[in-house]
């Protein structure tokens, strides 16, 4: 595991370097900057309203007296995407629109629920219940 965050820590901002350095030349320094101060501002946006609709989805079930989960990984994914989207870089921008994206939420969401499911039948998560 160690070695894939590794790999991930290195190579993404290497990418998000090359695509910057590739859009600033093709479309200039301004405009580039500009560009990402506004995905940062949309995205920034977006994870709000998502956040905000999650709160009153995840206080409803409570209410009812059913556990969120589904909210909760969503509120994760939400979560995530927004911190994506503050991060400078059109690669990072991208998967964080798609983590916000409810569409796509859905479609990763579906991913996620499997691979946690295969992860816990081989032993690599462990769940405790008191």
């Amino acid at each position: 595991m160690f070695i894939k965050l590794f790999i991930l820590f290195i190579t993404v901002p290497i990418l998000e370097i090359y695509v910057l350095l590739a859009v600033g030349n093709t479309i200039g320094l301004i405009p580039t900057i500009l560009m990402v101060l506004a995905t940062g501002i949309a995205g920034a946006q977006l994870a709000r309203s998502q956040g905000i609709a999650l709160m009153r989805s995840i206080q409803f079930e409570m209410a009812e007296g059913r556990m969120p989960t589904e909210e909760l990984i969503d509120g994760a994914m939400v979560l995530a995407g927004g911190l994506l989207l503050l991060t400078p870089g059109f690669c990072t921008d991208l998967f964080g629109f798609l983590l916000l994206a409810p569409f796509s939420r859905c479609l990763l969401k579906g991913w996620l629920k499997k691979m946690i499911g295969r992860m816990v039948a081989n032993g690599q998560v462990q769940i405790h219940r008191r």
